[in-house]
């Protein structure tokens, strides 16, 4: 058995709610939902970066983003949803994902900021922007 559990099961080695799977891409039910219907996209490669993933199948996950919220909407009655990814060292899988779940007023889910002040200027947007160049 693999050491990464969404290898495992992309690889059927441990058990998973399945909504969706291509060559390419698999969605499970998240096991520790933030709201019901929480689900994970997931590519089949092992990578732990967005940037490691391809563009065709970056466009395949959000292509399954788009059908999946207006379901969202049928099912659970809501008008909002979250998409949630963290990359690289963050990313607590070691294996890239993409987070979708409905959303409520008051469900009581939120970002958390650090203290800050960190800078907000125009040299800031400067300096990515020349590296986008």
């Amino acid at each position: 058995m693999s050491k990464c559990a969404f290898c495992n099961i992309i690889n059927r080695e441990c058990e998973s709610k399945l909504i969706y799977e291509t060559e390419s891409i698999v969605s499970f039910l998240d096991r520790d939902p933030i709201n019901e219907g929480h689900l994970l996209i997931v590519p089949k490669i092992h990578v732990d970066s967005i940037e490691k993933v391809s563009l065709e199948v970056l466009n395949e996950m959000f292509i399954l983003v788009q059908k999946i919220v207006p379901i969202y909407k049928k099912i659970y009655r809501v008008e909002g949803y979250s998409i949630m990814q963290n990359g690289g060292q963050f990313c607590d899988f070691g294996h890239f994902h993409l987070h979708l779940f409905p959303r409520y007023p008051n469900d009581g889910f939120g970002w958390t900021y650090p203290k800050g002040p960190f800078e907000y200027s125009q040299k800031v947007a400067e300096r990515i922007r020349k590296e986008l160049e």
